[in-house]
């Protein structure tokens, strides 16, 4: 066990499940594990604080309802007070700026993870340039669009997405059970996606895509996992065509993978990372990526999965086909996923984040 900062005090009072929630509840998790004393100042009623009831974390609460909430900011310092955390964390970017100032005026030291890539504001880019503190991107594409902004490229260090893979495993049994249920032979050919259905996802192409590829070969179906703001667009557009399975959100998403043949993450828009990518691999499913934003970092490109040029409906398609009829392609790409996932294990990332903090 390695020397670690005492204790950690992780910010992230926003009410939601998505990505950067998922990674402060595998982080914060795992760190705990690792032997930090971990405390967490969370939304009363939110995704957060409910995935962390059962964790060896301290839960606070409070809610930042913007960047000057004044019952964020007395929540915030009263578990700073209460605490006395070695390091402060935080994640959401509405809470930089009251992290920042309360964090110094109490004397303790601040990380700041960045996740989306939004055009940053003048005062966030001054505070991510300037201000005493840490700043880790989730990954390498993210990095240097914060460089592109006008962050100095010393100040943006990276920290891979990290996955819990105990929670990711192949499983065989749900594959067997949920194929019988969508009425699927052995020899059809399942391709997956999971996450919002938006049109910067590249939902739209995807649907061209199979329905190019079933025409070629009628064993290619559909899985669609998720819902969204294009929700309904994309169900008039698949309706009355049996070979696509829209399932809406499923909560855990993790058996579904090992029922697909092919996970797909099409996006057209550019994603930070893929962690449906991750997550998939670790399954011992194939991936079909664009060839966008932080997707690359996310799978291992001719090893665990192809990489393709976003929005090419036709290469999507040939792909999809090239994976129906090539049973060892897939065999060699399933095989080599949970390998690659392996560095992505939310116990090797916390354990480069703490020893990150002591350098």
């Amino acid at each position: 066990m390695i020397a670690v900062p005492r204790r950690l005090l992780w910010v992230g009072t926003n009410p939601g499940g998505g990505g950067t929630e998922t990674h402060m509840i595998t982080l914060s998790r795992a760190l705990a594990e690792q032997g930090a004393e971990v405390h967490c100042l969370v939304h009363p009623q939110g995704r957060i604080a409910q995935a962390l009831e059962t964790a060896p974390v301290t839960r606070h609460f409070g809610v930042f309802r913007n960047s000057a909430d004044p019952s964020g900011i007395r929540a915030l310092r009263r578990a700073i007070r209460m605490v006395q955390p070695d390091w402060v964390i935080g994640s959401f970017s509405k809470e930089y700026w009251p992290l920042a100032l309360i964090s110094r005026s109490e004397g303790r030291p601040l990380a700041l993870f960045r996740h989306m890539d939004l055009r940053l504001k003048p005062n966030t880019r001054w505070l991510l340039s300037r201000w005493p503190l840490r700043l880790f991107a989730i990954s390498a594409y993210l990095r240097e669009r914060l460089i592109l902004q006008g962050v100095p490229a010393e100040r943006a260090e990276v920290l891979a997405n990290p996955l819990r893979l105990a929670d990711f495993q192949r499983d065989f049994t749900a594959r067997t059970r949920q194929r019988a249920a969508l009425r699927l032979t052995d020899e059809d050919f399942l391709v997956g996606f999971v996450g919002a259905w938006h049109r910067g996802k590249g939902v739209f192409m995807l649907a061209d895509a199979i329905d190019a590829a079933h025409a070629t070969d009628a064993r290619v179906h559909g899985l669609w996992l998720g819902g969204g703001t294009h929700e309904a667009e994309l169900r008039v557009r698949l309706e009355d065509k049996p070979w696509h399975h829209l399932l809406g959100w499923q909560d855990p998403a993790m058996p579904w993978y090992s029922v697909m043949d092919a996970l797909a993450l099409p996006s057209i828009e550019p994603d930070t990372f893929g962690r449906v990518c991750l997550e998939a691999q670790a399954c011992a499913t194939p991936v079909l990526g664009a060839a966008m934003g932080g997707i690359p970092e996310s799978f291992a490109a001719d090893r665990s999965g192809l990489l393709l040029p976003a929005g090419a409906g036709r290469d999507w398609r040939d792909a999809i086909l090239r994976l129906a009829a090539d049973v060892p392609l897939r065999e060699r790409l399933a095989g080599a996923g949970p390998d690659y996932a392996r560095r992505f294990d939310a116990d090797v990332i916390a354990r480069d984040f703490l020893a990150t903090l002591l350098r």
